[in-house]
């Protein structure tokens, strides 16, 4: 009777894990076929067709058109006339100086330029932190602290009496480039603008500060413009092509500049510039830009709404570095608060904003070995997530694929908007030259743009647009721009 009621019991327990297990593998099957669909949803609404390209890029160019002609704003563009008054023709020589400004510090430059088909010789690069006291501090406080650390380089790096004439005041070329994010995150304080107009009395008024405080520390240099990063990336590239017609950032920001004939900027009621070039030089801004044919997901929509900065940059939000990790991160979250991709409990970090960088993004989405296994090295050194497996890693690296791919695609949509506004088509060839970390070093993204301008434009077109990285390296365009700039911008 016993031996019986032993093998009952045993029976008993043998079919209750029976059932156990059949419930947890069917409610795995469950989580993981809600995994595909948070997956196939988001790649839905991600998706970046040819025919939404061009929506896009149409509606880039009607904001273009309607913001070059009114001083209202009309658009979700800028379009600022930059004070840049001339670009450079390539036939410049000498000893540059020039200054990049970013959000938390500075990078000085220096470089010999030889002249048209001639090498650069003497570039020299120095990143400088800026304290915190500085950063809330007044922006000739800040200007001050630049001085100072202006004065030591050049000391480290002086002209040459036998190559460089000596001259009364030498041009130092300016160039701001920093994330919107991090100068609304210091609201109040030095660093809170961004970009400026040529009739920009607020600019006008920090360019004198910057010369006091060059001139209170002894130093013989003069600023003559205030201008974005691009533009001085366009700068950069008109020094070795003529060609280049327009110029994009694609790093922690995104944003475009261009060159416009005069006749094609109605707004601009200031006199035409020194240079006399018949052009003037357009920060579009385009960060800003928004209209209905964008495909914002859900996760945009809650990035952008606890963002600092709600409803603005929305573009930018969708194309740059600052934001491709983090939209990542929300996606990969939703699928482990309601599918438990990474298990019963969700990470900690994963809950944790802007945990996740797109540098360590593009590394998950350019792993190429059968496991996965860099994607499962990012997962426990930036989430603390430790127990993946193969079929995860390669959820979170298709997830990767889908972000950058539409990020990368809408890029190129505005640059075809650009060329498009110009009326270069079809009938003109057309460089332009990209710039940033996100482009340079994130290979399967700069591929992705490459291919998405190639198919709007198709096998009859687009072969007369040229993609190129630009020269110098990031900041370097403050040195062509101190090459190029007469004493009188405007």
């Amino acid at each position: 009777m016993r031996k019986e009621a032993v093998v009952l019991a045993t029976v008993t327990t043998v079919a209750v894990v029976a059932v156990l297990v059949r419930q947890y593998s069917l409610k795995k099957q469950r989580q993981w076929k809600q995994t595909q669909r948070i997956l196939r949803k988001f790649a839905r609404e991600s998706a970046t067709p040819v025919p939404k390209l061009w929506e896009v890029a149409n509606a880039l160019v009607s904001d273009m058109q309607a913001s070059l002609v009114s001083q209202e704003e009309t658009s979700t563009l800028n379009m600022l006339v930059s004070y840049a008054a001339s670009l450079p023709k390539g036939d410049e020589k000498g000893l540059y100086y020039g200054l990049n400004l970013r959000g938390t510090n500075f990078l000085i430059l220096c470089a010999r330029l030889g002249g048209r088909n001639e090498p650069i010789s003497d570039l020299y690069r120095k990143e400088i932190s800026i304290p915190p006291n500085v950063l809330s501090g007044t922006s000739q406080e800040l200007f001050d602290y630049i001085a100072v650390e202006l004065a030591k380089f050049v000391s480290e790096h002086p002209p040459d009496d036998t190559l460089d004439a000596p001259e009364r005041e030498k041009k130092l070329g300016f160039t701001v480039s920093y994330p919107v994010d991090q100068a609304a995150a210091s609201s109040g304080s030095a660093i809170k603008w961004k970009s400026f107009s040529a009739n920009d009395t607020v600019e006008k008024a920090l360019i004198n500060d910057i010369n006091r405080a060059l001139e209170k520390h002894g130093l013989k240099f003069r600023v003559f413009s205030l201008v974005d990063d691009t533009v001085g990336n366009l700068a950069g590239g008109r020094y070795y092509n003529n060609g280049i017609v327009a110029s994009v950032t694609l790093a922690m920001g995104s944003n475009a500049a261009y060159v416009e004939p005069n006749e094609a900027v109605p707004k601009w009621q200031g006199p035409m510039p020194s240079s006399n070039s018949g052009e003037l030089v357009i920060n579009t801004e385009w960060g800003n830009f928004n209209c209905s044919d964008l495909p914002v997901t859900e996760f945009d929509s809650s990035l952008d709404s606890e963002s600092s900065n709600p409803g603005c940059r929305i573009f930018e939000k969708l194309t740059s570095a600052m934001y491709l990790g983090e939209i990542v991160r929300r996606v990969l979250l939703k699928m482990a608060q309601e599918t438990a991709l990474f298990g019963d409990v969700v990470p900690p970090k994963l809950a944790t904003p802007y945990q996740l960088r797109s540098p360590d993004m593009a590394a998950m989405h350019q792993d190429t070995s059968e496991d996965h296994g860099v994607v499962g090295e990012k997962l426990k050194e930036n989430l603390g997530i430790t127990n993946s497996t193969p079929m995860v890693r390669e959820v979170v690296a298709e997830v990767c694929d889908i972000v950058a791919e539409r990020g990368a695609r809408l890029a190129g949509a505005g640059i075809v908007g650009i060329i498009k506004k110009l009326g270069r088509i079809e009938s003109r060839k057309s460089v332009v030259t990209v710039e940033g970390g996100l482009y340079e070093h994130y290979r399967v993204f700069r591929n992705y743009l490459h291919s998405s301008v190639w198919e709007m434009l198709g096998s009859d077109h687009s072969d007369n647009v040229v993609i190129e990285h630009s020269h110098g390296g990031s900041g370097a365009g403050a040195v062509f721009l101190a090459a190029c700039q007469n004493t009188k911008s405007f």
